[in-house]
């Protein structure tokens, strides 16, 4: 106490003028001065340099877990092509390929009906009922509303507010979205989010005679008019029985991690307006 007490005797003008100087600055920035604008200005700029050094050691030390996935999603992808490696398409966005006579008597014909963009995902929210995910990519890229974005180990989301340069992304981790998928022996169904954790997804309304087991996978099926077909949705992790209603409900993994996002896929399908023009059409008769 006493060596304290000496501290301040001795600095005791330094001490009050440094007092002094911050409940000035405080009470300048309080105001609708000039000088507290710029005081404001100043802190928050000073603010931005930090958040933009503290994000970008963060992405250096993501660099090796981010090569890692790349890798992993283009063995994946080469394993796909494998598989239909006797497919010729003749049009997409990129490529087009002239094809003989006799190419039609050996070889499937196809039509590429999704086309990618990828795009960085620059803010993310799993702590809300609605979640929501900023990507860096808007409507002078060609983003539309409702167009299907996936990552690279699963459904992430719809796009549901476009600017010029930014695009909204309703998150598979919302009760707005619900997603069409299909069990391994090909039972259709909905994956809704039970606003319970950013990981546990929920298929509802299973059939009970179903036979699920624990670990197996979840793909989304032929009936989105937003996603595509075969694209991760979850892992099963357990199932609860409704013998009242005689189904099921089947709790998922999500496989794609939320809590980690940092690049996704938009997806323009090529066909889903002309598919939802007839579907409207049908329905007014």
């Amino acid at each position: 106490m006493r060596n304290f007490i000496l501290f301040i005797r001795r600095f005791f003008n330094l001490i009050l003028f440094l007092g002094l100087e911050i409940a000035c600055i405080m009470m300048i920035e309080r105001t609708d001065t000039l000088q507290g604008n710029d005081i404001v200005s100043s802190a928050n700029t000073i603010a931005g340099i930090v958040y933009k050094k503290q994000s970008d050691v963060m992405y250096y030390f993501g660099l090796r877990k981010m090569n890692d996935s790349l890798l992993n999603e283009n063995a994946m992808l080469r394993k796909m092509l494998n598989r239909v490696h006797t497919v010729d398409t003749l049009r997409d966005s990129l490529v087009r390929m002239a094809t003989g006579p006799e190419d039609t008597a050996t070889h499937i014909i196809e039509y590429a009906n999704y086309v990618y963009m990828t795009a960085r995902v620059i803010n993310n929210s799993t702590n809300a009922s609605d979640n929501y995910v900023t990507i860096n990519r808007g409507s002078k890229d060609g983003v539309r509303k409702n167009m299907a974005v996936i990552s690279g180990t699963g459904v992430v989301g719809r796009v549901e507010h476009v600017s010029a340069h930014f695009a909204s992304i309703l998150s598979a981790l919302s009760t707005k979205l619900k997603v069409n998928v299909k069990l391994k022996d090909g039972t259709n169904g909905l994956v809704v989010w039970d606003e319970k954790s950013a990981g546990i997804l929920t298929m509802i309304d299973v059939p009970q005679q179903v036979n699920v087991k624990k670990g197996d996978t979840v793909l989304t099926n032929n009936f989105s008019l937003f996603f595509p077909p075969d694209v991760m949705v979850g892992t099963v992790i357990k199932t609860e029985v409704e013998k009242k209603k005689g189904v099921q409900i089947v709790y998922l993994r999500s496989s794609t991690n939320f809590h980690n996002l940092q690049y996704v896929y938009v997806i323009d399908n090529k066909f889903a307006l002309e598919k939802k023009q007839l579907e409207d059409s049908t329905a007014k008769k």
